[in-house]
């Protein structure tokens, strides 16, 4: 989108060339530099401009690549269903992320029509959210959208994440005033949804605001995040920091404050394991691109030696 209105373009060849990664390439939020062709109408991407935000995650599959789901993000909407997506552990994860992308996480809590008990997963998702908002809505029925309003201003960007069937297009469309994203109903034994939103979508308000709509994910691998983890989990982090050892691994070690307050309840068993569960995934991660990393050096040594066997040495 321009001043000019909506282009179609693609990215230069000298852009594709000196790109590492696919995290390079512009992905939706991004602004770049263009030009447009006067032939055909159509504009080249020069440039991806700095970004002042993003929310990456590791692509699927088996490589260490890093997937850029959205970028220059001002606040995150993470949306999760009040029904069988209800869903503590991978909420954490969802607040990890937005952590680490410096966008500010809102939670949003939607189908509260459906809830029987909205007043305790609205506590539950609280305790959890490390001070993040919480707000419990019904897209269906309006109840509590006014709650968002002062999130959805002129010249800010809003990202919506969850996992599909959340009900996110229902909500851009509530938002919006009419039907511009497809919805479709959710299966009634785990509340999935069809993935009726195949691409990501920046779409511009009458008002100025900006949202930006994502498909449902079905896996959320981190990616460079284990800066945020003692953000998310500050309350483990608290308890941790008074460990007799402070190099504590929370195993055996005398005088373990971690442990001590899982033996007395403070602490609660399924938020440290999904806590160590993080912790080791990242620790994987970061192996995974220390290895790729060294052999991306290497091919880059190897190209250098090869092009100095290339050049012949002047007569003297």
């Amino acid at each position: 989108y321009t001043e000019q209105g909506e282009l179609s373009a693609g990215v230069r060849g000298k852009l594709r060339f000196e790109s590492e990664s696919a995290a390079d390439f512009p992905s939706v939020g991004d602004w770049v530099s263009v030009a447009k062709r006067e032939r055909d109408g159509l504009a080249q991407i020069h440039a991806v401009l700095p970004r002042r935000s993003k929310f990456s995650r590791k692509a699927a599959g088996t490589s260490a690549e890093e997937q850029v789901v959205a970028a220059n993000v001002d606040t995150v909407f993470l949306v999760q269903g009040l029904d069988h997506d209800f869903n503590l552990r991978r909420l954490e994860r969802y607040i990890v992320a937005a952590f680490e992308s410096n966008a500010a996480p809102v939670v949003i809590l939607n189908k509260s029509d459906l809830c029987s008990d909205l007043e305790k997963k609205t506590a539950e998702a609280a305790t959890v959210s490390s001070g993040t908002p919480v707000h419990a809505i019904s897209s269906i029925t309006g109840d509590g959208l006014k709650q968002i309003d002062q999130y959805i201003l002129p010249g800010v960007t809003v990202a919506f994440l969850g996992s599909s069937g959340a009900g996110k297009s229902t909500l851009i469309n509530r938002i919006v005033g009419e039907e511009i994203q497809k919805t479709a109903d959710v299966r009634e034994h785990d509340s999935r949804g069809r993935h009726t939103t195949t691409h990501r979508e920046l779409i511009i308000l009458k008002t100025g605001g900006l949202l930006i709509d994502t498909p449902g994910m079905r896996e959320l691998q981190f990616w460079d995040a284990s800066g945020s983890l003692s953000d998310a989990f500050s309350d483990i982090q608290s308890i941790a920091a008074t460990c007799y050892f402070s190099n504590c691994s929370h195993q055996n070690e005398p005088g373990c404050a971690v442990r001590e307050a899982l033996e007395d309840g403070s602490l609660d068993r399924a938020r440290y394991d999904s806590y160590s569960k993080m912790e080791k995934e990242m620790e994987y991660l970061d192996s995974r691109m220390d290895t790729k990393l060294h052999l991306k050096r290497k091919d880059r040594e190897k190209k250098i030696h090869r092009a100095f066997r290339t050049i012949k040495p002047k007569r003297s």
